[in-house]
């Protein structure tokens, strides 16, 4: 396959679904941002006259958020209703539809989850992986496993860093820190890396757990640990914060996860606030944010990682200039049709049509809220 087999019918918005299931998660999560046992995720079905289905997911973190974010897509959909299958044309008039509410926050949640339940419909109907139809080829990403490693008692993080390892052949594999002493976070990284040795990579998240004050004392004191970044130590919105901590440490920075579009991005590459940047789909604006914010990171040449939605973003890391590290979540896989699974440390973004989104609907009905 390849960009040049692209010859797909034109597609014609009929309607949207949207419904909500709650996942349970096998590794609850216990963060600074709060802890969770289940996991809320949208599913989005955008429907076409021409009978090919486009689907996508949100993971909106807030069982309560569900019933705005999902007024709100019907709400973009009924401006899409009988006119042709267009993303870019999408994303913009939804845009310019909510500028008054805001240009983020829910306002771009919305148009994400509806942008990339496009994209998949037109990668369908042109019978490409998304990968190909943005003008790239399927292939391996290599990846890290996020799926533990919280806040846990340290007894149990031994046997749970092992078991992040084996499960795909994991060359890299993320904790969390931020714990209530230096000694505590000094202490869990080497319980870490005498369970799964010094050839596995350590990435860390702070989940903005820190103060700034604190976060310039306690990265200094990590910085000396070999760790491949320190990811949102502080809030996500302090960009001069972000920026000095990124001068004064040689472990590199990682923030990202929480900018809301490429505007935003841009702000801030401009301030100099990271060294490595991972976009979220659902705040980045979908595929069309996301590769506005990859063209961003490609010109500034600093490299571009994933967090969350594997599937969809293994596409998009295929055809990233800068492209980094796909961050693996199991999280949404019960109600996923087919596994995407890792093997010796890589996904595989095989030569299925669309970006990999199918729904496994007997799952979907036992979890329905």
């Amino acid at each position: 396959m390849n960009a040049q087999s692209v010859s797909a019918p034109a597609l014609t918005f009929e309607s949207v679904q949207v419904r909500a299931v709650s996942v349970p998660l096998r590794r609850p999560i216990v963060a600074k941002v709060g802890e969770y046992a289940q996991w809320p995720v949208m599913l989005i079905d955008v429907k076409t006259r021409e009978g090919i289905v486009g689907r996508s997911y949100l993971e909106p973190y807030v069982r309560k958020a569900v019933r705005n974010i999902a007024h709100t897509i019907q709400d973009l959909g009924e401006l899409l209703k009988d006119k042709t299958l267009a993303p870019i044309d999408a994303f913009r008039d939804g845009l310019q539809s909510l500028h008054l509410n805001g240009r983020e926050g829910m306002s771009l949640i919305a148009i994400s989850g509806l942008d990339m339940a496009i994209w998949d419909a037109l990668a369908k109907a042109a019978n490409l992986p998304l990968a190909v139809l943005l003008g790239g080829t399927t292939g391996k990403v290599r990846a890290y496993n996020t799926n533990g490693l919280w806040l846990i008692p340290l007894e149990r993080v031994a046997r749970e860093a092992e078991e992040l390892v084996q499960q795909g052949g994991f060359k890299a594999i993320k904790l969390r820190l931020g714990r209530a002493s230096l000694k505590e976070d000094l202490g869990v990284i080497a319980t870490v890396r005498k369970a799964v040795g010094d050839e596995v990579q350590l990435m860390c998240d702070f989940n903005q757990g820190l103060s700034f004050g604190d976060a310039l004392m306690r990265l200094h004191a990590l910085d000396d640990q070999g760790l491949s970044w320190f990811e949102e130590p502080i809030v996500y919105d302090n960009l001069d914060g972000c920026a000095q901590l990124a001068r004064e440490m040689k472990t590199p920075l990682q923030i990202g996860e929480n900018i809301y579009g490429s505007r935003e991005f841009y702000k801030a590459v401009q301030a100099r606030a990271a060294d490595l940047y991972m976009p979220d789909l659902m705040r980045i604006g979908g595929v069309t944010g996301w590769m506005r914010a990859a063209a961003i990171a490609g010109a500034a040449g600093l490299p571009l990682s994933s967090h969350l939605y594997a599937r969809v973003s293994a596409q998009l890391l295929r055809v990233s200039e800068s492209a980094d590290w796909l961050e693996w979540s199991d999280w949404v896989e019960p109600i996923l049709a087919e596994p995407f699974t890792v093997k010796d440390g890589y996904a595989n973004v095989n030569d299925k049509p669309g970006s990999g989104v199918e729904w496994n609907e007997e799952a979907v009905r036992r979890l329905l809220i």
